[in-house]
């Protein structure tokens, strides 16, 4: 398939991946916990509706907005409005709120054993895949294709808030995710139970549309940079590419997902 490190280039021409209360915040540029803040209007608004959010602080810019959130889930306690400044003080510099910011921990984690193989299901698998923006927008896109869950290795995965919920659209609570210690494993247990694993990998003999016949499955996606690791490659059942008969190799890891979870979301006899 394509390269696609962290800073969206292509580092060769072919790669191996083939793809609540409310508290009030002093002002100030923010610092330790920034993370923990989600920003933009659609993004805070998916997490209000998820119930299993606890969000400890909202902030908006304006009583309109504060009234549009309002009508959709009744009365929010200790509503905070601010001017723009205040809340893009407690914010990373450069972030886009769009006059809106939410401040609490992520959704809790999902299990393996949440992920049901029925027929044509797709879990989509991250093999060190750590650039947050690219993780938002791979997530966007298990939401639009009905992937029912996305799978991150504990360490190497960047928090689902911030930079990465924001360009996740709202899909950080739309989308199951589970965070597991050994990818290896954790391909082993859903194995287990129905699940199918296919890697991708731009060198694998067969393109992925000849692969998928729509068992339920793992697509396996490597990091930005490497393609899929060795021993998470042998996990799987097997390996298959996008082809790309333009002749320009090169697709960002959040692109190839897309064009992998399309393909895996196509109907099948």
């Amino acid at each position: 398939m394509a390269s696609h490190p962290e800073r969206n280039d292509a580092r060769r021409g072919r790669n191996r991946h083939g793809h609540g209360g409310f508290h009030r915040r002093p002002a100030g540029r923010a610092e330790a916990g920034a993370d923990d803040w989600i920003w933009g209007w659609h993004a805070v608004e998916a997490a209000l509706a998820n119930p299993r959010r606890e969000p400890a602080q909202l902030i908006l810019a304006t009583a309109d907005r504060a009234r549009q959130l309002e009508a959709r889930f009744g009365r929010l306690g200790a509503l905070e409005t601010a001017e723009v400044q205040r809340i893009a003080q407690a914010l990373p510099q450069g972030s886009v709120h769009q006059g809106v910011a939410l401040k609490g921990p992520a959704p809790e984690d999902a299990g393996l054993a949440d992920f049901e193989p029925r027929r044509g299901a797709v879990v989509l698998m991250l093999d060190q895949v750590t650039d947050p923006q690219n993780v938002g927008a791979i997530l966007r896109s298990a939401a639009a294709f009905g992937a029912v869950g996305v799978v991150l290795q504990d360490r190497h995965a960047p928090k689902l808030t911030g930079a990465l919920a924001k360009a996740a659209a709202g899909a950080v609570d739309a989308v199951p995710v589970a965070r597991v210690v050994n990818l290896s494993r954790a391909l082993d247990e859903l194995t287990a139970v129905g699940w199918r694993a296919v890697g991708l990998d731009g060198e694998a003999e067969r393109p992925l549309g000849e692969v998928l016949d729509g068992a339920p499955t793992v697509l396996v996606m490597g990091s930005e940079g490497e393609g899929l690791r060795r021993l998470v490659a042998e996990h799987c059942d097997e390996l298959a590419r996008i082809p790309m008969p333009g002749g320009f190799e090169s697709l960002n890891v959040s692109a190839a997902a897309a064009v992998a979870l399309y393909e895996a979301a196509r109907p099948r006899p």
